[in-house]
């Protein structure tokens, strides 16, 4: 039994600090950026999640593939000076103490995240001693729901696909577990984490034993 996590909305919440970052360079190209607007980023790759932005504020075609390739460039920039000042606290319920039980019960622990920044958050976290292995949007090419981060831990942590569990709060994270063949638990609403074994409100509401049980199903 071995156990993946995905970062962003299991672990942590750092969609806030990508939200800062896209608005304070909306307000620098002069126009607002608001909440609602940054819900049709999520899950989109930065240089689409770029095109979005120009077109909320009217600027789509205004700037050639440099320029944007220097915005998209000045927008992670601010993220990264922004996650670099996070700290433990900001660890979501339950994720620290369910790690460190896997870890006491010798079950193989993995990250399996497309973020880039994926160490420096850990880092500042004060959790990367809890992960045997660290696959983050260094080491793959394809984005979920394609299984290869999940597939590159399993491998990291010496283990078939069927042996591990995928924890996840995006429908294309599920899709990913599901397409490498592992177990997979969604954390968050059932309905649009449908393809999950279950789904729990947070990893607050995991324990060994429950994992043991989907695994002796």
């Amino acid at each position: 039994m071995n156990c993946l996590f995905d970062l962003d909305g299991v672990l942590v919440d750092t969609a806030k600090y990508h939200y800062i970052a896209w608005r304070n360079l909306a307000q620098r190209l002069g126009f607002e950026f608001t909440e609602q607007d940054n819900e049709r980023l999520k899950g989109v790759s930065r240089m689409a999640s770029l095109e979005i932005l120009l077109e909320v504020g009217g600027l789509t075609g205004k700037y050639s593939d440099s320029e944007k390739e220097a915005m998209a460039a000045e927008k992670n920039a601010e993220y990264v000076r922004l996650i670099t000042q996070m700290t433990p606290d900001e660890i979501l319920p339950g994720a620290r103490e369910f790690l460190t039980a896997l870890r006491a019960e010798g079950i193989g622990v993995a990250l399996g995240s497309a973020s880039k920044n994926a160490q420096t958050i850990l880092d500042r976290l004060e959790l990367t001693s809890l992960f045997d292995a660290i696959i983050d949007g260094t080491k793959v090419s394809k984005a979920k729901p394609d299984p290869e981060v999940f597939l590159k831990g399993a491998e990291a942590l010496g283990a078939q696909p069927s042996e591990c569990c995928v924890f996840e709060d995006a429908a294309a994270g599920i899709e990913a577990a599901r397409r490498g063949g592992m177990h997979c638990i969604g954390i968050g609403n059932p309905q649009v984490l449908s393809q999950a074994d279950f789904c729990v409100n947070a990893l607050a509401d995991m324990t060994v034993e429950r994992l043991r049980e989907l695994f002796n199903k």
